[in-house]
């Protein structure tokens, strides 16, 4: 089978969204990851039910899948970089964070998204961890129960750093929430060193709802274009077609933007020569 790609939209900031659309579409791309944000969706525009059918109609004319993600920098507070979190100490600030997840659900399913990415935040400095987990795993229950009553899939996403971290993290707190998958990015197991990306994909087959895709030095947590760093982009892309993996595998360069307009085509040609 034939691996299906996307780009996403935190590395297209200097564009407007259809233009950006646009390229990817021109590029041969099958979808884009959709990050919500104040300057190409934001999901709590006062008609933002409305903007998300025009975009839906506009992905079918581009023949263009999609996946939610909801990494925003400052979208929820401009005053502090990606919070608040599901581990936030406030109870208000956990409940803003849920609601956001729930409103990308909702866009997700007016697009017909295959999947929403989400992680699960860092704990401040003194916040017990053990509290903070069960916090995540109060907020994970009810994101979850409003997936499955959408018919939208949700997956977590380890990120470096954050109280979910390794996909054995995702393992142990998506254990009783069998709706809960994995968003798998690839770059990710090359900074913590705890898996072999290939390996990671063949163990986690069943699991997997979202993979993103992108170069990375080892222990190091930036994203770069492919060819940069460490990973063996042919072998992690053999292990996804082995597992026959169905859904978009989404090219995240999120410190692109300002070349984006080469990026675009050149990541997915770079992609292309590895199958060949």
């Amino acid at each position: 089978m034939s691996l299906r790609f996307a780009y996403n939209t935190n590395g297209t900031a200097s564009h407007r969204l259809d233009d950006a659309l646009v390229l990817m579409s021109e590029a041969g791309y099958h979808g884009v990851a959709l990050t919500l944000d104040v300057n190409h969706f934001d999901p709590f525009a006062p008609d933002w039910e409305a903007a998300a059918r025009r975009l839906a109609g506009r992905l079918s004319e581009l023949g263009l899948g999609s996946v939610i993600e909801t990494g925003a920098r400052y979208l929820l507070d401009p005053r502090a970089k990606h919070e608040p979190t599901l581990v936030t100490a406030s109870s208000e600030g956990r409940a803003r964070r849920v609601a956001f997840l729930e409103r990308a659900i909702d866009v997700g399913a007016i697009l017909g998204s295959e999947a929403v990415s989400f992680w699960a935040g860092i704990p401040k400095p003194g916040v017990d961890r053990d509290e903070a987990r069960r916090w995540l795993q109060d907020g994970l229950a009810v994101v979850t129960v409003h997936a499955e009553r959408t018919g939208v899939t949700v997956a977590l996403e380890p990120e470096p750093g954050m109280l979910i971290e390794t996909v054995d993290d995702y393992a142990a707190v998506a254990a009783g929430l069998p709706a809960l998958t994995l968003a798998l990015d690839l770059g990710h197991l090359i900074v913590t060193g705890e898996r072999d990306p290939a390996q990671a994909v063949h163990e986690f087959a069943g699991r997997i709802g979202t993979v993103s895709i992108e170069d990375m030095k080892r222990g190091e947590h930036v994203h770069l274009a492919f060819g940069e760093g460490d990973m063996d982009v042919p072998v992690v892309l053999d292990a996804l077609e082995a597992i026959r993996f169905p859904r978009l595998v989404c090219v995240e360069l999120s410190r692109e933007s300002h070349r984006a307009d080469t990026m675009i085509p050149a990541a997915i040609r770079y992609l292309r020569e590895c199958r060949g």
